[in-house]
């Protein structure tokens, strides 16, 4: 057929399709990205700060049973018909990058309405009412009915009718939405968790009058909005305040409790050696207050420090604040992304931790380079916000290590007037000895010299324990730091690389794998196994909440560690035995004291099995219990316990292993009396190797 014989359309063939929602969509998304109570709520109360609200109401009404209700109003600038059909209604569409300023100056939070959706399908039916700044004589309202939705086919089936009446009276600018026939009820934890997120939403540290403030009608919220109120800023030993300019240029100063500045510090002396770099990130400020929680520093303050720690229990942490509003879950409870207690644990000495610290980080107008995530989790962590988390390690490691500089000197001037001192009674002693009859000087200058003997001998044992200490304490922060780096990326590429060759050489070789590359393959794994073990060993050792005393399941403890020792005991073909006695006692103490005990005693047995020319490696952990104690065996078949007295064992510094440190035993030791119980040692037991035991009080039997 010709070309012109061809048929021509006209545009009456040309159709039109549209992309179609079905209502389950709608329900799925409110479900969710409905995280909690508390983040659903705080969605409507910043939709009332966008709305450039002074005030914000949320009242809960019977919501510890089903069908409650939530009523969240403000004193915002409201809307008319068509912002709430082109506004309120429209999901997905954010307002962020315009970066427009509202009336007010504020910058708009940004929400897409997802989280405004998540909020409003908490119930059976959402309403909301709102009369415009802009015409306050008109009062326009929207009903949804979520039944509905759930029986129709597609969204846009569902008529949304928005009536326009007069206000009444009392009625005045601004918006008020109700969510009613609460699917779920509310318990009083949620509802302290909402007054918390309610009271730190809109930075209740800072005077500003024209602040947002958001308010819950509970008593929980009255609780905690007296004891913010109460800002025990002034007892905090050290403040911190750093910050970064529009070009990326950082400072930062330090003050003390009196508000005088003890070190500035400008931006190279942030950065340190690497000084060709600037932050790129938005600017940003850094407020940090650290508290010394003991009794010496609270003795002359009107305050306790149970008071502050109260305080710091309810709103420590440092949080973060973007165009002015807090961004969850930063500073929350357990949420540490600025890793002080890791620093901490890293280096202990003059650094905060999440429990002796309260901060905020202040991003301000962030041209949407900063975005939070879907369901409002956190900001999606790109370069800017790996920048601004930057900006704050350095800022703290400065504080620190100016703090460290202030602490030895310290030391250094209390060692010279402690000698100085030493040697003024030395010679004050000797005067008195010299003034002595004859017939008695003698002795007693006999006796002087003795003594004398023997505290330099003393003094030369200290000195050798502290060097030993010390040693450790560096080959402890080298193991964390080892620990934290492994467990992350290294171990991952080393496991996902050796699964990607597996599966390469199995195409290529086929059946001939299993005969040539299959057991090398599995010993890699295994070596990566026991790497891992001891990365997560080390890092749960440091676990701050295992150094708290509390009723404590010793059973427990040990087969946690067995769990966590078995790829590393599997890697070196040693077979551990349990022989736990029935039922599970238990004792008040550390679970860090318990941990210290057991697995110093494995590292033990795993070193005397790694010199023992034995074919079947064996260690044995057996407890026997009775009303008032139990008694924890651990033996091995290595070659027991040769070339040492068994005396010297406990005491530190003593091991027979070339690359010991000889300090394993006197920390069960000592763990061991800290806990009310006794330990001792046999050279030999049945399994031909030695046997520790180890004898604790316990409270009961569960």
């Amino acid at each position: 057929m010709s070309s012109e014989s061809k048929p021509v359309r006209s545009e009456e063939d040309v159709q039109f399709a549209h992309i179609k929602f079905s209502t389950q969509i709608i329900k799925r998304l409110g479900e969710e990205l409905n995280p909690s109570f508390d983040q659903s709520i705080l969605e409507l109360v910043k939709n009332s700060y966008d709305a450039d609200a002074l005030k914000c109401t949320v009242v809960l009404k019977n919501v510890t049973e089903l069908g409650g209700s939530i009523e969240v109003e403000d004193t915002g600038d409201g809307m008319d018909g068509n912002g709430i059909r082109n506004g309120w209604l429209v999901l997905g569409q954010s307002h962020k990058s315009l970066q427009k300023l509202s009336r007010l100056e504020r910058i708009s939070a940004g929400s897409k309405g997802l989280g405004r959706l998540a909020a409003l399908r908490m119930g059976n039916m959402a309403s909301v009412t709102s009369i415009p700044y802009i015409d306050p004589l008109s009062k326009y309202s929207l009903v949804i009915d979520w039944d509905v939705f759930d029986n129709a086919a597609l969204v846009e089936e569902v008529q949304l009718p928005i009536n326009h009446t007069s206000p009444e009276k009392n009625e005045k600018v601004g918006t008020k939405i109700v969510i009613s026939g609460l699917r779920q009820s509310i318990s009083e934890r949620d509802v302290k968790k909402i007054a918390r997120g309610l009271i730190l939403l809109s930075d209740p540290f800072d005077d500003d009058p024209k602040a947002f403030k958001p308010t819950l009608k509970a008593p929980e919220f009255k609780q905690l909005e007296v004891l913010v109120a109460k800002r025990y800023f002034d007892d905090a030993d050290y403040h911190l305040v750093a910050s970064i300019n529009n070009l990326g240029q950082a400072e930062a100063k330090i003050l003390d409790y009196r508000g005088e500045v003890l070190f500035s510090a400008d931006h190279v002396d942030i950065i340190g050696k690497d000084k060709a770099k600037i932050y790129h990130c938005p600017a940003t400020e850094f407020n940090l207050w650290a508290f010394l929680l003991n009794a010496t520093t609270f003795s002359t303050r009107s305050t306790t420090i149970g008071e502050v720690r109260e305080w710091l229990n309810e709103f420590g942490g440092v949080h973060l604040y973007e165009n002015g509003l807090r961004v969850n879950p930063y500073g929350n409870s357990g949420n540490d992304w600025l890793d002080l207690n890791l620093s901490r644990a890293r280096s202990p000495e003059e650094r905060p931790s999440t429990n002796t610290s309260i901060g905020k980080v202040t991003v301000k107008d962030s041209k949407g380079l900063l975005s939070q995530k879907t369901d409002r989790s956190g900001f999606i962590e790109n370069e800017v916000f790996h920048q601004i988390k930057l900006f704050c390690y350095d800022a703290l490691e400065w504080m620190a290590k100016k703090r460290i500089e202030q602490a030895e000197i310290r030391r250094q001037k209390e060692r010279v007037a402690s000698g100085t001192i030493s040697q003024v009674k030395k010679e004050d002693v000797k005067k008195l000895i010299s003034e002595l009859p004859v017939e008695t000087r003698v002795s007693f200058e006999k006796t002087f010299k003795a003594y004398e003997k023997s505290q330099e001998k003393v003094v030369k044992n200290l000195k050798s324990e502290v060097q030993l200490y010390r040693t450790l304490s560096t080959a402890g922060i080298t193991a964390a730091t080892f620990s934290h780096e492994s467990s992350g990326n290294p171990i991952k590429i080393i496991t996902i690389t050796i699964s990607s060759l597996e599966k390469r050489i199995k195409n290529k070789l086929g059946s001939d794998f299993d005969e040539v590359f299959a057991k090398p393959i599995s010993m890699i794994r295994n070596a990566i196994e026991s790497l891992a073990v001891l990365g997560t060993t080390t890092l749960k050792l440091l676990a701050h909440d295992k150094r708290r005393p509390v009723k404590l399941d010793v059973h427990k403890v040990i087969h946690d560690i067995v769990d966590t020792f078995d790829p590393f005991l599997k890697g070196r073909n040693i077979n551990l035995q349990l022989e736990l006695a029935d039922g599970n006692p238990f004792l008040r103490g550390t679970e860090a004291s318990v941990e210290s005990v057991i697995t110093n005693l494995l590292n033990n047995s795993i070193v005397a099995l790694e010199r023992s020319p034995v074919g079947q490696r064996i260690i044995k952990i057996r407890t026997t219990v009775s009303a008032t104690s139990m008694e924890i065996l651990v033996s091995d078949n290595g070659p027991g316990i040769k070339d040492i007295n068994i005396r010297d064992i406990w005491l530190p510094g003593q091991s027979t292993n070339p690359n010991g440190t000889g300090l394993g035993l006197t920390i069960v030791r000592d763990a061991v009396i800290d806990l009310g119980g006794e330990s001792s040692a046999q050279v030999t037991s049945e399994l031909g190797g030695a046997e520790i035991s180890i004898k604790l009080p316990i409270l009961g039997i569960a």
